[in-house]
């Protein structure tokens, strides 16, 4: 007869899981991926590493799902500024200052999710997110290209550039040798500006 796990057993499997994604978050956080190795993992998630192994074949595979949490969160976000009643400038606008504000108020995280050197597994999941954050901007360019706020462009080239743009904008402002910007308002509008005239927006 195969083993069946009781309920109870089944919670505290998803229990010790959710705290091992939360310990790794919060290391990741704090010193990037390198301040993550599972030892520590295991230390701040109070799980043994066996446990840790149990649920994640491989420390790739642990990051790649911290990873995927973290943008599933910033997906959500994008979605709904997207699908606001607002012309199509105005979603791009505050689509980039919400992503750009975030990233500058957790810089360690934001530099671990865009720059930061990764397993190749990593990296594979890091390109697939910018995807999935380009076919939201994609939508908004289209939008704007119908209503005449945008010329016609190419808008899956229009939007990989645009995420591309206040994505590596980023790098410098969240890396581990970074100066304290002077004014991030001033930044925020700078990034902002650029993909907007990147997308044709007139009289920014």
């Amino acid at each position: 007869m195969a083993y069946k796990r009781s309920a109870l057993m089944e919670e505290r499997l998803a229990g010790a899981r959710e705290r091992i994604l939360l310990a790794t978050r919060r290391l990741v956080a704090a010193g990037g991926y390198r301040n993550a190795p599972v030892t520590a993992v295991a230390a701040e998630a109070g799980v043994s590493t066996g446990l840790i192994y149990r649920h994640f074949p491989s420390k790739a595979e642990l990051f790649v799902e911290v990873l995927t949490d973290a943008v599933e969160h910033e997906l959500r976000i994008f979605e709904a500024i997207a699908a606001e009643p607002l012309p199509a400038p105005e979603r791009l606008r505050r689509a980039i200052t919400a992503f750009v504000r975030r990233a500058l108020a957790g810089p360690g995280l934001a530099y671990a999710f865009i720059a930061e050197p990764v397993d190749p597994e990593v990296e594979a999941e890091r390109i697939r997110c910018r995807r999935l954050f380009g076919d939201v901007f994609r939508r908004i360019v289209a939008d704007g290209v119908e209503a005449g706020s945008f010329p016609a462009q190419d808008t899956d080239v229009a939007a990989a550039c645009i995420v591309g743009a206040f994505t590596e904008a980023l790098v410098g402002p969240t890396a581990p040798s970074r100066d304290a910007h002077g004014d991030q308002t001033a930044l925020v509008e700078s990034i902002c500006v650029f993909c907007l005239r990147a997308a044709g927006a007139p009289n920014v």
